[in-house]
């Protein structure tokens, strides 16, 4: 049986975007080894890792820790992280190895080099885009680039990366996929009593609705909506945060300057963020910077009305027909004026509510897999032994 390793910095990356992938390399006919960082940096419980883990193994699947560090300057922990994964692609006839990451993608391209490896990498939304500090385009985009030419599928994951790596970069061959895959026919079955869910977070039954989701972080900049939330001064608007981060200290103390301790909540790190969706009237996504981001996705595919700011990914995933919905990150006065027209007209609701249904078919998990299928094809084509499916 052929071998395949997956790569990623951290294993919450494996828990929450290559499942899927791992189970069709499995479908394939390829016995899959897994190595990343179980013990720290992970964005999910320590719970979600020991779950991870029991799945793995039930389905036959070898892992194996490596002590990726996802802070560049680290950078004697991440030759050590390397030594450890030329180490198992010495060790291992692997047929090809699919990457994950920066520094997952670093480790694993300079050891497929080493060992004449095919590889495959997702870029989950690199460093450096428009707008983007400076300092990134100076670390992040010399490093891309390089080690491009180390690469024998490069897949992207929105539009603006696809352009730039397609023109400017040494791949084999680059690809574009419709993110990592959502599930939407298990998004559209979920069934939530609105008046129980809401009484257990709070909030009026009666009460207009808005939630996002994300770590409590500068670039997820939670704090432009609660001051556009504080500019309404609507005492019937609410507005939700599902997540966790170093910011939660400073966005407590905003929201008790702002006076509204009432209708910011501030829910922490949550499991039922679908069913506080389905009981919300209005998504909205603010990060600074993002690659294609899957809460926004999953939002849209339970037709939630959703506005965003003007960034990569946001905008290849926010298409409206009649207006513009997108506005800069920071624009306080913009996202207010959005959200004053959105509370205001149920029929404009409803509109953005079946556009996103039919926008985001392209990104289910059904052909998202199709796609990647495809390229796996592609690139077992040019092995010397293709494995038996």
């Amino acid at each position: 049986m052929k071998k395949v390793l997956i790569v990623s910095s951290v294993a919450s990356m494996i828990e929450q975007f290559n499942m899927p992938n791992i189970n069709l390399l499995i479908k394939l006919g390829y016995k899959i080894h897994v190595a990343c960082n179980f013990e720290e940096g992970n964005t999910c419980s320590d719970d979600q890792i020991y779950k991870l883990k029991k799945s793995l193994e039930e389905l036959d699947v070898e892992y194996y820790q490596i002590d990726f560090k996802r802070n560049v300057m680290k950078i004697f922990d991440n030759i050590q992280a390397y030594k450890k994964v030329l180490n198992l692609m010495e060790n291992n006839e692997y047929s090809f190895v699919h990457c994950h990451s920066p520094i997952g993608g670093v480790c694993a391209r300079l050891a497929g080099k080493a060992t004449n490896t095919k590889v495959i990498y997702t870029a989950h939304g690199f460093h450096f885009y428009k707008g983007a500090p400076i300092k990134y385009w100076m670390i992040f985009y010399p490093i891309e680039k390089w080690l491009s030419r180390y690469t024998d599928v490069l897949i992207t994951i929105n539009e603006e990366d696809f352009a730039r790596a397609n023109k400017h970069f040494n791949a084999c061959k680059v690809e574009y996929i419709h993110g990592v895959g959502i599930d939407i026919k298990k998004l559209s079955k979920i069934v939530v009593d609105k008046s129980e869910k809401r009484k257990e977070l709070g909030i009026p039954v009666d009460a207009f609705l808005v939630i996002s989701v994300g770590e409590l972080n500068k670039n997820k900049n939670h704090e432009t909506i609660i001051k556009a939330i504080a500019e309404l001064n609507n005492p019937n608007v609410y507005y939700a945060v599902c997540g966790q981060g170093s910011l939660e200290g400073y966005l407590e103390d905003l929201i008790k300057e702002l006076s509204l301790e009432k209708q910011v909540k501030l829910l922490g790190y949550r499991r039922d963020v679908a069913e506080i969706s389905k009981i919300s009237d209005l998504f909205i996504f603010p990060s600074i910077r993002e690659g294609l981001p899957v809460a926004l996705m999953e939002a849209m595919a339970m037709g939630m009305p959703v506005i965003g700011s003007k960034i990569r990914g946001n905008i290849d995933l926010i298409k409206y027909d009649e207006d513009e919905f997108l506005c800069k990150a920071k624009d306080v006065d913009r996202f207010k004026t959005l959200l004053q027209r959105i509370i205001d007209n149920e029929e404009l609701r409803l509109s953005m509510k079946n556009s996103n249904l039919e926008n985001i078919k392209l990104f289910s998990l059904k052909s998202v897999l199709r796609e990647t299928e495809n390229i796996y094809e592609s690139i077992y084509k040019t092995s010397e032994i293709k494995p038996s499916v």
